[in-house]
C-alpha cells in the first residue's frame, strides 16, 4: 500500500533524527500493510549496516534489520520453526525483519514467541538513551508495546543457555495456510524445570515457569489461573474458546514430549 503522506525518506537513519510524524522503516511489510495518514517521513534502518546475526559466548544477537530468511538459515531449530509460523512466501521471508515483527505486536507474531520462550531481551534506543526489556514484557497487547516516543528496537538478544535448551513446539491455525491461532513453546530450564510460553492465542505473551517438573494437572490449573479468559484473542482467525482449548491441549503435548 502506498503511504501517500510521506514526503521524505532519511537513509541511513539515526535515533537523534526522529521527530513527530516519523516512522522507522525496516522491511516495510507491516508498515506498508495499512493506511498510516499520520506518517510524513520514513527513517530507513536497513542502511545502518547492522550485522544480521552476531554470535558470542553470551548468546545470539539478532539485529532488528535481520530478515526472517537470515534468521531461519542461522542454524537454530527452534528459530527456524518459528520462522515457518509466518506461513509466508520466500518474498516475504527475504524482506520482513525480526524487529518489524516484534514492533508490530500482532498476537500471531512468531518472533515474539521465539524471544519470550528463550528468555530473550530487546535493546531499545531513544532520545533518552538505551534500555533493555524482556521480550515477554515488550508486547503489552494487540498492536501495543512499551516503546516510547522516538525509540527504536535495535536488536534482540537470545541467551546461549536458552539456545542450548531442549524445546517442543506446537502451532495451530484454522486453515492450512492461515495465520497462527495458537503457538505454544515448551522449554526445559537449566534447573530441570519447565517453561511454557503461550502466544498467538493471547493478546500478549504469557510465560509460565515451573521450577520443578509439573504434572498434567498442575499445568492445566496454572493455565486457567494465569491466563484470564478475556486475554484470549477473538477474531476471524479463531474464537477464544477454540484458542483456549488448543492452548491447553498443546501445553500438555509439549510437557509430555519434553518429559521423555
Amino acid at each position: 500500500m502506498d503511504l501517500n503522506t510521506v514526503a521524505e525518506v532519511i537513509s541511513p537513519a539515526q535515533v537523534g533524527q526522529w521527530r513527530p510524524g516519523d516512522a522507522w522503516l525496516g522491511g516495510g511489510t507491516a508498515l506498508f500493510g495499512e493506511p498510516r495518514p499520520h506518517v510524513t517521513r520514513l527513517l530507513d534502518l536497513t542502511a545502518s549496516g547492522w550485522p544480521a546475526l552476531t554470535l558470542s559466548e553470551d548468546g545470539l544477537e539478532v539485529a532488528a534489520t535481520c530478515t526472517i530468511a537470515e534468521l531461519a538459515a542461522g542454524g537454530y531449530d527452534i528459530a527456524e520453526r518459528c520462522c515457518h509460523a509466518f506461513l509466508a512466501s520466500f518474498k516475504i521471508w527475504n524482506v520482513a525483519t525480526v524487529g518489524g515483527n516484534l514492533c508490530a505486536a500482532l498476537p500471531a507474531g512468531p518472533m515474539i514467541a521465539l524471544g519470550a520462550a528463550l528468555d530473550g531481551t530487546v535493546l531499545l534506543q531513544g532520545p533518552e538513551g538505551e534500555r533493555t526489556v524482556p521480550v515477554a514484557e515488550f508486547v503489552t497487547g494487540e498492536g501495543t508495546t512499551v516503546l516510547r516516543e522516538g525509540e527504536l528496537l535495535r536488536s534482540m538478544a537470545l541467551p546461549a543457555e536458552s539456545l542450548r535448551s531442549r524445546t517442543a513446539y506446537r502451532q495451530g491455525s484454522l486453515h492450512a495456510h492461515g495465520r497462527s491461532g495458537v503457538l505454544v513453546i515448551g522449554r526445559v530450564t537449566a534447573e530441570g524445570g519447565l517453561m511454557i510460553t503461550v502466544t498467538a492465542a493471547t493478546k500478549r505473551p504469557y510465560v509460565l515457569v515451573f521450577p520443578e517438573w509439573p504434572g498434567a494437572e498442575l499445568v492445566s490449573v496454572a493455565l486457567a489461573e494465569r491466563i484470564p479468559d478475556d486475554a484470549y484473542v477473538d477474531d476471524v482467525h479463531g474464537l477464544p474458546a477454540w484458542r483456549r482449548h488448543l492452548t491447553r491441549l498443546y501445553a500438555e503435548q509439549v510437557r509430555t514430549e519434553l518429559t521423555s
